[in-house]
Formats: structure tokens, sequence, C-alpha cells
């Protein structure tokens, strides 16, 4: 039987990442980046493609797991009938860019337990079966570029390219599992102290997350969703992946199933707010560096979506060998959206560095004149329709959200010269502003709805368009606005949560429907922020809160008819969302009122 996503903890060291069933089955693996190629995916097919458990053989009575304090180590326990046993489960940060490592460690607590091991290999996303060869250490696998040393303390036989092993735990001892990845034609690693890489790896994440300066209700909430978003970034570059994995289903059998493991410029501004107003500048920092280096290059080549080195060809293809979560197919790699033209993203990256300014990170040379040169191309394609924020896959329409963010772009160039001394035509750009700004005033306001709709001359809502007084183009209180906040509460509602949009294939080009989106939700709270309505705001955000699985994690979306989450997990954008959220209800509301005040 598949777990279901809550089931899953995510283990990382801000390199890679892996997701560990509550089972004791490591179900999804990529090594050495976000975005290579699975060596565990059984997440995505059978267990044939790949996976390593460690658990009780005997009935397992009862089954608790935690993080260790502001770490992304877990801790699963498991209580049988003889006894009590711990699988501690991280990933050292790594010391040479040619080895990543798991560390596994049994800890016998009481009695004695009976365990078994059941280890598969598979490189290439569960496809390519690797040689196995036995050392002093326990085997070794390889096959093309990809090596793996497994360091065993337990006796193991092999039957074809499966591993299996039983033995016993008992209170008072360790046994250490080390898998170490490393290009398969350099030599054997040598392996660590896994006790002392424990202790280090504790407290490196422990000292990490005493950076932060929310103090506000909903401490724990933030802190965990901060770990879970260093845990998503890629420390070389600075980047952040939307989520650990690809293929998650937004519908269970469906077929809305992408690969999130790439950076989208749409995250950008929240991402960079919630990390700088909880004390983290160094990693804004970083996102911001990221950011400029990546939309380096011609304004009509920027994309809405990079590698996490700022890699823009992530062409996408299905595999076919692989059965899908839950028979969810295709299971896809790669992402056909990166190359649509989405209006959107422009006025992103300008906020971005509007920003960065406003909260005072150090200025970059380069970036004012990247801005420029997006502003003068900009001008001439901003009445063009594009995909839209939600990447769709039908026609292009004029979709009011990218409108508006062409407003946004406009409108922070006129404050980067009013406020900061930049250069620049200030007067055009005033004269653009207010242009578009009647545009959308006009043509995406639909009086007989009395609200804002998806697109130019359309009647459905959709919820990006809860942006629209966070990013400053009408103030909260304006009609128009508390109309399309309250249309969307009425209509994009379930069980209290947002949904995107109505699933429309004659709009989006799929078949079928998905879950509320998490992160429309917290843009609900911060609506209701705004407007006073405080009550309703905590109670939509405990109720996000207590979506959470037991470890404080949340997916893409959730499915209040089936009451499970769903999509990639874990998903940034939720976590960016919760940061955000609290602390506009903990600090009067922002940064719903700061990204958008003067």
């Amino acid at each position: 039987m598949t777990a279901r996503i809550e089931d899953y903890a995510l283990i990382g060291n801000t390199y890679t990442t892996a997701l560990v069933c509550k089972n004791g089955s490591i179900d999804w693996l990529c090594m050495p980046r976000f975005d290579s190629p699975a060596i565990f995916c059984s997440l995505l097919g059978t267990l044939d493609n790949g996976r390593w458990l460690i658990a009780p053989s005997d009935k397992i009575r009862r089954t608790r797991r935690r993080y260790r304090d502001s770490t992304l180590i877990l801790e699963t326990e498991y209580e049988t009938d003889e006894g009590v046993v711990a699988v501690i489960d991280f990933m050292p940060r790594p010391t040479d860019r040619d080895r990543r490592e798991l560390v596994r460690i049994v800890e016998g607590r009481r009695g004695k337990v009976h365990m078994r091991l059941d280890l598969v290999f598979r490189f290439d996303y569960g496809l390519v079966v690797p040689w196995l060869r036995r050392d002093e250490c326990g085997l070794h696998a390889f096959a093309g570029p990809d090596g793996i040393r497994m360091c065993m303390p337990v006796e193991f036989e092999g039957e074809g390219s499966r591993i299996r092993s039983e033995f016993v735990i008992e209170a008072g001892k360790s046994l250490p599992f080390r898998m170490i990845w490393y290009p398969s034609y350099r030599p054997l690693p040598t392996p660590s102290d896994p006790f002392r890489e424990l202790e280090e790896t504790e407290s490196w994440w422990r000292n990490w997350a005493d950076q932060c300066t929310y103090r506000g209700k909903w401490k724990e909430a933030v802190v965990r969703s901060l770990v879970t978003l260093k845990g998503l970034t890629y420390s070389p570059t600075g980047g952040i992946v939307a989520a650990a994995t690809t293929s998650l289903p937004e519908k269970i059998g469906g077929v809305r199933n992408w690969d999130y493991r790439y950076c989208w410029l749409r995250d950008a501004t929240f991402t960079l707010y919630s990390l700088l107003v909880t004390g983290f500048r160094q990693e804004a920092m970083e996102w911001r560096e990221w950011l400029l280096r990546a939309v380096a290059g011609k304004p009509e080549q920027l994309q809405i979506m990079y590698g996490v080195g700022g890699e823009r060809r992530l062409h996408e293809v299905e595999l076919s060998w692989l059965s899908g979560y839950e028979e969810s197919r295709p299971v896809r790699i790669g992402n056909d959206a990166h190359p649509q033209m989405q209006l959107d993203v422009y006025g992103e990256v300008m906020d971005v560095f509007h920003v960065a300014r406003k909260m005072g990170l150090h200025p970059h040379d380069e970036a004012w004149d990247v801005q420029k040169t997006m502003l003068d191309f900009l001008e001439q394609r901003w009445e063009e329709p594009d995909e839209g924020l939600w990447e769709v896959r039908g026609p292009k329409r004029d979709f009011t959200h990218s409108k508006i963010l062409c407003w946004v772009a406009y409108d922070r160039a006129v404050k980067a010269v009013e406020r900061f001394g930049k250069d620049g035509p200030v007067d055009r750009w005033r004269m653009l502003r207010d242009r578009i700004h009647r545009d959308v005033c006009k043509k995406g306001y639909n009086p007989d709805r009395k609200a804002f709709t998806w697109f130019y001359g359309g009647h459905q809502l959709d919820a990006s368009l809860l942006m629209i007084p966070l990013i400053g183009f009408l103030p909260h209180d304006d009609e128009r606005v508390v109309n399309t906040v309250n249309a969307i509460k009425d209509e994009l509602c379930e069980d209290g949560l947002i949904l995107r949009y109505t699933p429309d294939e004659n709009v989006d080009g799929l078949p079928g429907d998905e879950g509320t989106f998490i992160a429309c939700s917290f843009w609900m709270v911060d609506n209701l922020v705004l407007q006073g309505r405080r009550e309703e705001a905590e109670e939509l955000f405990e109720h996000l809160l207590s979506l959470r699985n037991d470890l404080g994690l949340l997916a893409e979306e959730y499915e209040p008819r089936l009451k499970r989450q769903v999509g990639n997990f874990p998903q940034a954008f939720s976590h960016v969302g919760l940061i955000n959220s609290a602390h506009n209800l903990s600090s009067g509301g922002e940064p719903a009122k700061g990204r958008a005040c003067e």
C-alpha cells in the first residue's frame, strides 16, 4: 500500500534531500543535487525502483517520530513487544563537492528488538541496475557516473541486486549505517565517524536556527518552516527549489504531475521577505544574488524558472517505466513551462530589488542596469497576452494578474528614482504605470460581478487576485478589492481553504481538477488581516497549521474531500506563506503592508 504524503519526513543538507517514510523506508533520494536522477525512486514506482528500509521485523505496536529541535535530524522510535528502538536519519553537510552522505543510526533504547534491512539500488530514476561489489566496509554499487559506498556493521546477503539483513539491537547499543555517493570514476571514499558527524550536524542546524528573530505566538511553526526552507536551498548558489520532489499529483490518479525541483521567479519576493523579516539576511542576500545571475542576459530570454545553478534548459521528459504515485501518470522530469511568456516575472524581479533596497540589503552595482533593460523590453510587450502565473497549457490570454505585475514593475522603477536616487526616465515610467493601472481597472474588473476576474473579459475568479492589495495596486479597503476578496472566499473555497481557480480545460489545457492551494489560503489570511478581520484570519491560519503533518511539513495542496495533502512535498511556497502570515498576524500586517507601502 502506498504511503500518504503526510507519512514522509524530509532530511537534507542544503545540497540535496531525501524523503523518509514513517515505516522506516527511504523512498526518494536524489544525489548529488536536488534535480539529479533519483537513486531511490519507489515513491513514484514500486520497491524495485529503489528504496532503503530499516525497521523492526516484529509487529510494531507504536511509532513516534520527531525532528531534533530546529534541525533536519529525524528520530523515528518503534515500540515492539520485545523493546524500543530508534532510527536516527540525517545527512551531514558535505566537506567535499564530490561526496554526499546519508547516515542511519539504529539505537537500542529498551529490551532487544529484531530488525530487518531491505536495500534496493536503482540509478536514473529506478531504471538502471548497478553492479554490486563487497568490500571490507560493506559493499559498493556503481553504474555510469554514479558510485555508492555502503558501510554496514551487520552481516547481509544479496539476492540479485537486492540486499537483505536480519539483526538484533539491544538497549544501550548503536549501529551506524552509512551511504556515501561519489562520482564512479573517483577512488572509493573513506568513511567518516558517524557519531561525530551527528554531533556536528546537530550543532550546525541549531546555530543556524538561533538567528531567527521571530518571537511571536507561532514560533515553533515559523522555525520549522524556516528550517524546511533552508533544507530546500542549494548552498553553492543560494537557489531555493520549489519542492524536493517531482510528479506527486495535484489530483490522485490524475495527470497534473510536475517537476518542482527548480527555482521559480514568481516566489522570489515573498521568499525574500520571509527571510528578511526573520533575521536571515545572508540567505536573503544569496537568494537575491542567485536571481541576478539567473536573469542575466537579454530581457526577452527571461524565464519563469531556472535550475539551482541558474540552468535554463529544463526540457520535460516522461518516464514511462514508472507507475507513478498511486498510479498517477505520467511521471515527469524537467518542466516545459520554463520557456513560457509570463509577464508577471518582470514585475517580480523589479519588486525583489525594491524590497532588498528598502530593507537595507547591500546594493548590487549591476542590478539597476539589468532592471532598466527589462523595463525597456516590457514597455513593448506588456499589452500582449501570456500564459499567466499558473503556467496554463491552454491558449495565451490577457491575465489580470500579469498586467498588475507589469504595473508593479514601473511602480518600483519610479520608487527607485524617487526614494533611492536611481537614474532613469521617471516621467515616462510614471505615465506607463498610470496607463497600465487604468487598463487593468477597465478591462480586468467585471462590473456585473463587481470583482476583478482571472483574465480580461472573463467571468472566472482567480486566487492570484488576492495579490492586489498585498502589492499595493489598490488599497485593501477599496470597494472593488473587498468585493473581489469576498467573491474568492465564497466561490473558490472548499472547507475554508482556497482553490487557485476552478479548473477549466479550455483555459489551462488540462483535464481533471486539483486540491486547494495552501499558499493561496495564506494569502487570504493576509487579506483578512489587512481588512481588520483578525478573528477570521487567525481561525483560517490555525486551520492551515492543522493541515501540517506530525513533523510540521506542508505539501503544495490539500484535498479536503480526501483529507490529505497532495502535490509536491514539502513545498517551499507553502512554508513561505506560513512564515509571512505569522508575521502579519503578529505585527499588525507586515509584510502584507510592508511590501506595498512607500
